[in-house]
């Protein structure tokens, strides 16, 4: 028996498919939601759930939550004397899930297919495939949250060339999709998103607003305190539900504070949240070549999107109102649930080809020649571009850069900038050359991805014939929150090169930006303007910058004009 499984930030769910279509499994407690908190006792007994959270208010300091956003990386959770990773928690998870599953259908549960965000990169993925085995089930496959969504509505049901929106608004995590139906082949177009938003973030917005209405720091909080008012600020975000006003009221250092809020005033509060969830609308649809009209059906997932002002901020941004037929915190799992129907070939499911899409272009770094013929190492080289339909396989022929350099050392990256050092290194091989002058030795490398998210890179000197070949399973790489803000930090406090006058910086963060959103020959494009321009500002001649800058703003103008043109108007 296969299970379906809605590994969530916040909540958790599990699912299967039966006589009568997908089911959602409750769970020993016989509610359908699980949260996804862990704690551990004195005496080291693991407990998941709703018997976590509740006990996580009074001991904290043996109690985990929101640990997905930490998937794939090194954060470690200290619970007393006990430290786990983010997957070693979601494992527990996984494992109540499963067993909830087999006392319901009294028999053995061995194969899962688990849900993640659209947007989690390869090593998140793995790390979640990691949790799943440790959990003692057999990962089928990793589907991507909103393309389960969409199979929940039924997207391979419908008529060719429908088009989806899947507006995935979790506890933590934020994807949007657009998906496209060509008769049995049903293909994501295009994802974008943000792995640290979601419905915390607009529960922590109202603890902020309790607290500076009140004069109180957070970091005079004790960490009982905070999840206090953190408790008191998600019973207050849910009261917006039923009207316009809504009461809060919590107890610190014995006083007691209590405040009504409006609907209007924590809408205000939440704009910055908002503008956030608005840009991957506009990159989805970009990356999709699609205008909001071409859209036949636009829905709502997560259980976030049930709070009225992104309901509200949804219908604004999209011009008509999103469905919500099916429940927001049970459309993922009822997808997954369907899906493994399909991989069963189950005859009351109609099959269908589902395609993803890689979610990260993958590339390496390359030695690029600048103006003046100077050679410059550490420019991003993508390979497969971010929204190909996988599996997919790509092969670039590249050159040595110096001369008699014996060797050449294929980093393997995956991310967005024109600059090698701010991509995510996934791993890297190194192969022999013979020393010749350069350009005179040559090698192809092959990226070819798979629908699990597994990359296998290799490498061929085309001289000798040597090639050496990676499947990219490195671990650990991430940087955690914590120490991607040290970093940031310490850049800071970096000396600026004079040259890097304030209207010049802005053209070229400008020109990064459309970079990073642009694909093809958009971004080559963008890429050599850049280049060029930054090969002036070397030369540090006060005329041919101005020039060069007037010239550059002119070009920018007109491309984003270009990517830009009406893909938010119905």
């Amino acid at each position: 028996m296969k299970i379906g499984i809605d590994l969530g930030t916040t909540n958790s769910l599990v699912s299967f498919y039966g006589d009568k279509g997908p089911k959602i499994i409750p769970n020993r407690l016989g509610e359908r939601l699980t949260p996804s908190v862990v704690t551990v006792d004195e005496d080291g007994t693991v407990f998941v759930g709703k018997t976590a959270k509740e006990r996580g208010a009074m001991r904290p300091d043996l109690t985990a939550s929101l640990f997905k956003r930490s998937m794939g990386t090194e954060k470690a959770f200290v619970l007393g004397d006990r430290t786990f990773r983010a997957e070693e928690l979601s494992s527990f998870i996984l494992r109540a899930l499963k067993e909830d599953a087999e006392s319901y259908l009294g028999e053995t549960v061995s194969e899962a297919i688990i849900s993640v965000p659209a947007y989690f990169n390869d090593i998140q993925r793995k790390a979640t495939k990691r949790a799943g085995e440790l959990a003692g089930l057999t990962v089928e496959r990793i589907i991507n949250e909103p393309t389960a969504a969409a199979i929940a509505y039924g997207l391979q049901e419908r008529a060719d060339h429908t088009r989806f929106l899947v507006f995935d608004l979790g506890g933590g995590t934020f994807d949007i999709s657009i998906l496209e139906r060509y008769g049995s082949i049903m293909e994501v177009r295009a994802i974008a998103g943000d792995n640290f938003i979601g419905g915390e973030d607009f529960t922590r917005v109202l603890m902020g607003m309790m607290l500076h209405k009140n004069k109180i720091e957070e970091a005079d909080l004790t960490e009982k305190e905070r999840l206090h008012v953190m408790r008191q600020a998600e019973i207050c975000k849910l009261g917006f539900s039923d009207g316009q006003q809504s009461k809060m009221k919590c107890t610190i250092d014995g006083a007691i504070y209590e405040e009504n809020f409006s609907l209007d005033e924590y809408e205000q509060n939440c704009q910055m949240l908002l503008a956030r969830i608005r840009k991957p609308v506009e990159r989805s649809l970009k990356d999709a070549n699609v205008r909001l009209a071409d859209i036949d059906e636009i829905v709502l997932v997560g259980g976030a999107t049930k709070l009225p002002i992104v309901r509200g901020f949804a219908g604004r941004i999209f011009g008509r109102i999103p469905g919500t037929r099916i429940d927001p915190d049970e459309a993922v799992a009822v997808g997954a649930a369907v899906q493994c129907a399909m991989k069963e070939r189950n005859e009351a499911v109609r099959e269908v080809v589902l395609t993803e899409v890689c979610p990260y272009t993958l590339g390496t770094s390359v030695v690029v020649q600048r103006m003046g013929n100077m050679a410059e190492s550490g420019h991003f080289l993508p390979i497969i571009e971010r929204n190909t339909v996988i599996p997919v396989s790509r092969t670039e022929r590249l050159y040595t850069a110096g001369d008699y350099q014996r060797k050449i050392t294929v980093d393997i990256l995956q991310g967005e900038s024109r600059f090698a050092k701010n991509n995510l290194l996934l791993g890297e091989i190194t192969v022999p050359v013979a020393a010749k002058k350069a350009g005179e030795e040559s090698i192809d490398v092959t990226y070819t991805y798979d629908i699990n998210s597994l990359l296998e890179v290799m490498v061929k000197v085309n001289s000798t014939g040597v090639t050496k070949k990676m499947i990219i399973q490195k671990e650990g790489s991430q940087l955690t929150e914590e120490e991607a803000q040290q970093r940031m930090e310490e850049l800071n406090y970096l000396k600026i090169h004079p040259r890097d006058q304030e209207e010049n910086k802005l053209l070229i963060l400008r020109g990064d930006r459309l970079y990073e959103e642009a694909t093809g020959d958009l971004r080559r494009q963008l890429g050599a303007i850049l280049s060029d321009f930054e090969a002036i500002l070397d030369r540090q001649e006060e005329g041919a910058i101005r020039q060069a800058a007037e010239e550059m703003k002119e070009e920018l103008d007109e491309i984003e004009a270009a990517m830009q043109d009406g893909l938010l108007d119905d």
